[in-house]
């Protein structure tokens, strides 16, 4: 199972936390694809190397530099937030990698990886990619308010969880605006830019929006408790797939882990965070994360607590018989 994130500036702890995530949950070898800028290498390197063996077993990774194979590479690394639109050009660069989910810095895993790794036989013979609504109520959605672009189905997709079967994102030819006739996806992503950069807001997400307006067939779309952000319970909860089963990978984008706006996804960084690698999952993860969330009743998401963590007991309990003790 392949993992790709992009990480610049400071990132750095937010993505080891996110691989920690994924390495304590996941049943099958992962393969990490990190990229991210020459000045971090080093310190993936040497943190890495700090884990257990009894984990670093788990997962085998490469680091890659940060490089943009069309167009102005100054332009791309600066769009939305610094090196995001990295992601686009995962196809291009990862030539030998047939399928990954790709996840912004700021995910959590609560669940094992090899879950959504099954979305990908659900594919139809069109389908090369899959991510979540970015919203659930159109009404109060960003594009279906202020878009002033394309953008996919009613409410738009976030792309801070996407899973890509590559070797189809390849071999495809893409509808688009500009041309009447196909686009391959290297090919299409910089006039793509060029067409659309005064009109969007939020960088890559928007592009891959446009292209999946056009290309609509392409996408499979997974439902919200696969990416689920602040937006899901700080209006009301609004995720009746979370509320139903548990979130399955928790997203807090907005920094949510670095202010005290939503306690609740703060607390979920920090137990994991702060989880000693070797020892028992429920006495130092589960616990103390019940603990902390006593203190964040007072806000609608901290009042929707089983939302949290139905999915990551569930999670533990299998954990628990197979690799601690």
């Amino acid at each position: 199972m392949h993992l790709a994130v992009v990480a610049c500036g400071d990132r750095l702890e937010e993505t080891l936390i996110m691989l920690k995530s994924a390495v304590l949950f996941s049943n099958r070898r992962l393969c990490f694809h990190i990229f991210a800028e020459d000045s971090l290498k080093p310190e993936f390197e040497k943190k890495l190397r700090e884990w257990p063996s009894s984990y670093t077993k788990k997962f085998e990774y490469n680091i890659y530099p940060i490089t943009f194979s069309v167009g102005n590479a100054q332009e791309w690394k600066k769009l939305f937030k610094p090196c995001a639109a990295q992601r686009l050009f995962l196809p291009v660069i990862l030539k030998d990698v047939d399928s990954l989910l790709y996840v912004d810095t700021d995910v959590l895993f609560l669940r094992p990886i090899d879950d959504i790794w099954h979305i990908l036989k659900e594919f139809n013979s069109t389908q090369l990619a899959a991510m979540a609504p970015e919203h659930e109520i159109p009404k109060i959605g960003w594009y279906s308010r202020f878009a002033r672009h394309p953008y996919y189905g009613t409410t738009g997709v976030n792309s801070g969880v996407m899973l890509m079967n590559l070797t189809r994102i390849r071999n495809t030819q893409f509808k688009n605006s500009m041309i009447p006739s196909g686009l391959t996806w290297e090919e299409m992503l910089y006039p793509l830019y060029q067409k659309y950069k005064n009109y969007i807001t939020w960088g890559d997400q928007d592009l891959l929006n446009i292209i999946f307006y056009f290309n609509p067939e392409c996408l499979y779309v997974f439902p919200c408790q696969w990416n689920y952000r602040p937006d899901h319970c700080m209006y009301g909860s609004n995720c009746k797939g979370a509320e139903e089963e548990g979130v399955s990978i928790l997203h807090g984008n907005r920094g949510v882990y670095h202010d005290d706006k939503q306690p609740t996804f703060k607390a979920l960084y920090e137990v994991i965070r702060d989880f000693p690698f070797e020892d028992n999952l429920f006495q130092s993860l589960y616990y103390p994360l019940q603990s902390k969330f006593l203190d964040t009743v007072h806000t609608l998401c901290g009042r929707i607590p089983q939302v949290f963590l139905k999915q990551i007991e569930k999670t533990m309990k299998k954990v628990k018989g197979r690799v601690f003790v």
